[in-house]
């Protein structure tokens, strides 16, 4: 399946997830020159190392972003609560659609409707609501992931992988997890790359294509 949108948004239920399901295929999308914008629904603040600023995952965020290429402007960051996204669907559905009133987005990247957190399946559920005339792909997280749907593959190059663990080094705050391992980020990249016979891919989910 060849990706021909050229307006992307990025879903992402906190900062991070983003880089995290789909950083080697912004990196590729923003090196190609498509127009990628990212919204992170919650900093979560409240998960943050005792004594850290509260502002710490924002400037995180900004930073992480910048390194994959993406213009500052392009960044929305919401003020949810952590864990807590359940309780504010309608208000988060109704972002969601301000969103594609105002950017016109023709591809969406969200979570996958697999995910066992109640923030990511929040905003799984909502995007799939607000972006019914949209072609939408989830993104894998597999320490979340009850089951994923091998579908679409994007190819990519060691240089989109290294940009993928530059912007999640920006996340300081979060070393201790053991995702944000560079060795776990290639080696991801790597399965999912010999299941298509390339050296490097991401892989999503296909919720709506839209030719």
């Amino acid at each position: 399946m060849e990706i021909t949108k050229n307006k992307v948004l990025v879903l992402a239920p906190h900062t991070d997830d983003g880089e995290l399901g789909c950083g080697g295929t912004i990196a590729k999308f923003r090196e190609e020159g498509k127009d990628v914008y990212y919204a992170a629904f919650s900093s979560a603040k409240e998960s943050l190392p005792h004594g850290m600023p509260d502002n710490t995952l924002e400037l995180e965020v900004r930073e992480a972003t910048n390194r994959l290429g993406i213009p500052e402007d392009h960044l929305i960051i919401k003020p949810y609560t952590v864990r807590k996204l359940n309780y504010e669907r309608q208000n988060v559905l109704e972002d969601m659609v301000q969103m594609k009133k105002d950017l016109r987005p023709d591809l969406v990247f969200m979570p996958s409707p697999n995910d066992l957190h109640q923030d990511h399946y929040t905003v799984a559920m909502e995007c799939m609501r607000a972006f019914k005339e949209v072609s939408i792909l989830a993104y894998e997280l597999p320490w979340n992931n009850i089951n994923f749907n091998t579908q679409a593959f994007v190819k990519l190059d060691k240089k989109h992988i290294d940009k993928k663990v530059h912007a999640l080094e920006a996340y300081e705050s979060q070393m201790k997890r053991s995702y944000l391992n560079k060795e776990f980020i290639f080696s991801w990249a790597r399965t999912r790359g010999v299941q298509i016979k390339t050296t490097y891919a991401e892989t999503f989910e296909v919720i709506r294509w839209i030719i």
